[in-house]
């Protein structure tokens, strides 16, 4: 099997201002790039600055195709159900002629239950209308008419080819391999009550299961799997951060309903699937997570360790340098 590839994921959670915070994720993914990373991924997130800090994401990663010239970028994801389709085909076709062609579209259903109201949508109607925003979509980008003999111009460019679907189910495993698109998977999901300490292959297997029995013959699987991930040069110093981070995030999941089991920081690791430690320890702990083997490529994130700034430098470069390579990770040369 070929070695994955790179990929830096951010949800722009930087304890800073927007303007901030937009200025910070630049300089992660220029980092990533200097590092050999393959493609960054942003996500997008409504109205709330716990949960994330960018509602545009296009906007921001053709600011970023301006500072950088390799490496690919990502939404990560778009919440489809709550845009106009044909605005994101054209959002999208503009950022990837700036960007000379780097532009990948990762969409999904999801986002938070409450953001949906304001833009005219229940969240119990999500998996219907992303089907049908989907098609529009995909009817834009290949050209085809989208109504009153309309096409979208720019052209798609081959980006109906650069759609990745996140989905936490078989199902949605099975849809996106129906449309030959890649698979996004999430850092963490949640356990089943009856199986609260299952291992995340439990629950990601399955989905790559169906995505890879749904592909046209022919069709090149692209899975990523989004992983949370920090280096540090001392462990001690990464479990400070992570005592903080990982704490809140735990609450906010509880808050959503979820159980999170156990409350020590030994637990609290294990139940948000945290890679975390000096390179030697996150690369044992990244070997022992099953899922990757199948992944194509592998996207890590601090969240929700969620340290300063630097020190998220800092575990780039010891991730890219250090860890990749000893997990037989692609890093590209001459970054």
């Amino acid at each position: 099997m070929t070695a994955p590839a790179l990929a830096f994921f951010t949800r722009l959670l930087d304890d800073a201002p927007p303007a901030e915070r937009y200025r910070l994720a630049t300089e992660q993914i220029l980092q990533a790039e200097r590092h050999g990373v393959e493609r960054a991924w942003v996500a997008q997130h409504h109205f709330h600055a716990a949960e994330g800090g960018l509602p545009s994401p296009l906007v921001l990663l053709a600011h970023i195709a301006a500072r950088t010239s390799s490496i690919r970028l990502a939404t990560g994801i778009i919440t489809l159900p709550l845009e106009d389709p044909v605005r994101v085909a054209e959002d999208a076709a503009v950022a990837d002629l700036l960007s000379g062609g780097r532009i990948d579209l990762g969409i999904g259903s999801g986002g938070t239950p409450s953001s949906f109201l304001p833009f005219g949508q229940h969240v119990r109607d999500k998996a219907e209308v992303y089907d049908r925003k989907l098609a529009v979509l995909l009817d834009a980008l290949e050209g085809r008419d989208v109504g009153g003999g309309n096409t979208l111009y720019p052209e798609g460019a081959g980006l109906s080819s650069r759609i990745w679907q996140a989905t936490f189910s078989a199902f949605g495993g099975t849809r996106a391999g129906q449309h030959g698109h890649g698979l996004l998977l999430s850092r963490t999901q949640p356990r089943p009550a009856d199986d609260l300490h299952a291992p995340l292959s439990a629950l990601q297997d399955p989905i790559i299961d169906a995505y890879l029995d749904a592909l046209p013959d022919g069709a090149e699987p692209r899975i990523t799997a989004s992983r949370t991930v920090f280096v540090a040069d001392d462990r001690a110093e990464a479990l400070r951060f992570a005592e903080v981070g990982l704490r809140r995030a735990a609450e906010g999941f509880r808050r959503q309903g979820q159980t999170i089991p156990g409350d020590g920081l030994d637990d609290l690791i294990a139940a948000l699937d945290t890679h975390i430690g000096t390179p030697e320890e996150v690369a044992e702990s990244l070997a022992a997570d099953t899922t990757l083997g199948r992944a194509t490529e592998i996207a890590f994130q601090v969240h929700s360790v969620d340290a300063p700034h630097e020190h998220v430098l800092r575990s780039i470069e010891l991730f890219a340098g250090e860890v990749a390579p000893a997990l037989g990770y692609a890093v590209k040369e001459n970054a």
